[in-house]
């Protein structure tokens, strides 16, 4: 597949960069090939007389998806807030984030936002990509993965994309001339973003142009990419994968070695005495084998005999034991607690130990939202920009921040949460709107609504009360 898009690389980013990109592109391929457990490793050294077991545990793919779920599984809350404290404003801040709530549905934005992160924490990178149409008024919202797009920053501002490709192969030819290839090339020239897209065939040359240096009157690109982990100045990323990997071979080759040695009899020492040397040869270890033992023809006066030597090794927990060891370095290495139900028995009403025990992949997720946090501020503004240019949709004018709050799936803290927010409100610190907009989920009307109700109740019942203390006693 690569070098199908050797020619794109080439043409654009030149140099050194480019050289390291392709070279990255390779990387990442092995990446996903062993996050999907595709990855050899078994020894494939002569001189064993049976087929070894190949046992696949994919714990990558397990922890990858644990760590994803986590950190976005409780989708984040994201929402425009005014800058003015006035209640006009407030208002206008709520029917923006109405507008934006249906934007995030329609795109099921919560689904796309894990597999994105997935696509992150094992390629390296991840793309947001926009895209709206004005025909059918309507906005899109991408996550592409490393292997789809290749990008260069600013060279004043390393925050800012100059350009960015994305492409793909649309048939699955060999040969060149016959390949078939979409470019999408987005550019910063002048100030202006500029988009071109067209099909290519495999030597980089334009088969079938479809826009063609089109001014999209935007600030910047709309698209962001989002790099997992690394160093300053790294415009790679580091993989969560690959530093599970190491683990995960010996993981599997222990696992199959087990497999073998239950099948052969406990690496037990086979012997033999005034046996044919060419016999042995043809002894196969498995289970309902006969053999046949002649014995040596040099050997007079003497019967061939076979037996076998058990071996005192305490084998059953050394293999536990070192599985279990591989197995919790591979949980450390991304910070998720390693729990059985038995271990967690006992704790699920303390919401507090809960907290304690996923305190370090709490930590590891907030250093992950330092790339993710600043990646969703920007969806919502340039969701917002993109609205008014191409008028999507009519908006009031408003001077905002935006604020991402991410949440994490953990039950007992939300309900913990909720018992600090209502003692606020006895303490008058919060008002019941706010309470009821958070835990409720509803808008400013609604929340009126409902304090108006309980306001209704409690006089209804305060003149029951009333009336039942004046009527006469007999």
């Amino acid at each position: 597949m690569l070098n199908s898009y050797q020619e794109f690389v080439t043409a654009e980013l030149t140099g050194l960069y480019g050289s390291a990109v392709l070279q990255e592109m390779n990387d990442i391929l092995r990446l996903y090939d062993i996050y999907e457990g595709r990855e050899n490793f078994i020894d494939k050294s002569e001189g064993k007389d049976y087929t070894q077991t190949e046992k696949r545990t994919n714990l990558i793919k397990k922890l990858i998806k644990e760590e994803s779920r986590f950190l976005f599984g409780k989708t984040p809350e994201l929402y425009v807030q005014s800058k003015n404290d006035t209640d006009t404003d407030k208002d206008k801040a709520e029917q923006i984030n109405l507008y934006l709530d249906k934007i995030l549905k329609d795109n099921l934005f919560s689904e796309k936002l894990v597999k994105g992160a997935r696509d992150c924490f094992i390629g390296k990178r991840a793309a947001i990509k926009l895209y709206a149409n004005q025909d059918t008024k309507e906005i899109r919202i991408m996550f592409l993965p490393s292997l789809e797009f290749i990008y260069e920053s600013d060279e004043e501002n390393p925050n800012e994309l100059k350009k960015i490709i994305f492409f793909y192969q649309t048939n699955k030819e060999v040969e060149r001339d016959k390949q078939r290839i979409w470019k999408q090339k987005y550019e910063m020239i002048e100030g202006r973003c500029i988009l071109n897209e067209g099909i290519y065939n495999g030597n980089g040359i334009l088969i079938e142009p479809i826009n063609v240096d089109i001014d999209l009157q935007l600030s910047g690109i709309p698209c962001y990419v989002i790099i997992n982990d690394g160093l300053s100045g790294d415009p790679f990323g580091e993989s969560d994968v690959k530093e599970l990997l190491d683990n995960q071979i010996q993981y599997n080759r222990l696992s199959s070695e087990d497999v073998d040695t239950l099948r052969k009899g406990m690496d037990r020492i086979i012997y033999g005495v005034d046996i044919d040397p060419e016999a042995s040869d043809k002894f196969k270890l498995k289970p309902g084998a006969f053999w046949d033992v002649p014995t040596d023809p040099t050997a007079e006066n003497k019967q061939a005999t076979l037996g076998t030597i058990p071996t005192d090794f305490g084998y059953g927990d050394k293999i536990e034991n070192s599985l279990k060891r591989i197995k919790s370095d591979m949980y450390e290495m991304l910070n998720i607690p390693m729990l059985s139900n038995d271990e967690l028995k006992g704790m699920m009403t303390s919401g507090k130990t809960m907290k304690a025990l996923y305190w370090q992949l709490i930590t590891r997720c907030e250093e992950k939202m330092m790339a993710w946090r600043p990646a969703l501020e920007w969806l919502i503004r340039a969701i917002l920009e993109i609205t008014e240019v191409y008028q999507i949709e009519k908006l009031p004018q408003l001077d905002y921040t935006v604020t991402v709050e991410n949440n994490y799936p953990l039950q007992e803290d939300e309900d913990e949460e909720k018992t600090l927010d209502l003692q606020q409100v006895n303490a008058q610190a919060m008002s019941r709107k706010t309470f009821i907009k958070k835990w409720q989920g509803v808008t400013d009307d609604v929340a009126d609504a409902e304090i108006k109700q309980i306001a209704l109740e409690r006089e209804m019942l305060e003149e029951s009360y009333v009336s039942g203390m004046s009527d006469p006693v007999e």
